[in-house]
């Protein structure tokens, strides 16, 4: 690489000082700093104002002009100045940071409507996380940029995310056909951005507490139970944009109560579902074992 010259020329008593540099440098623009907060991008400006006597510094492609304090003459620094230009340079120093464009990751999203007139569900084609997240309230939010950000959407009732969807419960005042195309392209943006959905100190304990208290030491039944809703159940409430989750189960009376998440919680044909979907195959894989199925709104 060839070596950077700085030729530096001022008049005798003149505030201004020009510094050319040789050979000429990649930068195209022409900027004015007062200050070393100004100079956070522009690394060579930076050095300049760590001299206590200079005053402005504005750089034009491949010059430099830079104003003095009246604290001293131009003629006593300018050539120790040169060469701290030169040496930064030469050294590998950068004129100014190049702030790289955030390339977006093609994403898809499409938005489809789920058993709960209240709930739609929008997927995605990546991975959005890699747990089950309910969130009843904004309170829940803590460390979760995503969910929190949906909240400030004044429709917006509840979030719920899976793998790779949303369901998103809104508030009667207002119908799907005014909003969705707008919750649609921010989700987009959002993910082609690649922006946080869960920060460092998200607590998924909060997340999982009832499901893993009621997991702890589970008897054979329940056992049993658990395993007949991950395999049957699951995946056909996941594809309505929700959740099940197995609480409790009362052997005197052979009820299973289970919580519902996302887009079942509230639904208007949940009952049914239960009824004729749930109950029905606890009851015929475990015979004499479950007879009633309860739900509690997650």
């Amino acid at each position: 690489m060839k070596e950077i010259r700085i030729v530096a020329t001022c008049k005798k008593g003149a505030a201004l000082a020009k510094f050319s540099i040789t050979p000429p440098l990649d930068v195209s623009v022409s900027k004015t700093f007062i200050n070393i907060d100004q100079a956070s991008d522009a690394p060579l400006v930076k050095q300049l104002f760590y001299l206590p006597f200079v005053k402005k510094v504005v750089l034009e492609n491949s010059t430099l002009i830079v104003e003095r304090f009246d604290i001293l003459e131009w003629e006593d620094v300018i050539e120790e100045v040169a060469a701290q230009i030169e040496d930064f340079l030469n050294d590998g120093g950068e004129v100014l940071n190049v702030v790289k464009e955030r390339v977006k990751v093609p994403v898809t999203v499409y938005a489809e409507s789920t058993p709960n007139p209240s709930a739609m569900k929008f997927v995605a084609n990546k991975k959005i996380t890699d747990q089950t997240l309910s969130f009843e309230n904004v309170d829940l939010t803590h460390d979760a940029p995503l969910a929190r950000e949906l909240f400030n959407f004044p429709f917006v009732k509840e979030v719920f995310m899976d793998e790779n969807y949303i369901s998103i419960s809104k508030h009667d005042t207002i119908q799907w056909e005014e909003i969705v195309m707008e919750l649609r392209g921010f989700i987009k943006s959002y993910l082609e951005e690649e922006k946080t959905i869960l920060g460092p100190s998200f607590d998924s304990q909060v997340q999982d507490s009832s499901q893993s208290k009621s997991y702890q030491n589970l008897n054979e039944t329940e056992q049993e139970i658990v395993k007949i809703l991950e395999e049957y159940v699951k995946p056909a409430v996941a594809s309505d944009g929700g959740n099940i989750i197995f609480d409790s189960y009362e052997d005197s009376e052979k009820k299973v109560k289970v919580v519902l998440q996302g887009a079942c919680s509230g639904c208007p044909s949940s009952t049914f579902t239960l009824k004729n979907g749930i109950e029905n195959i606890l009851k015929e894989m475990l015979p004499g074992k479950v007879e009633m199925v309860e739900a509690i709104n997650g």
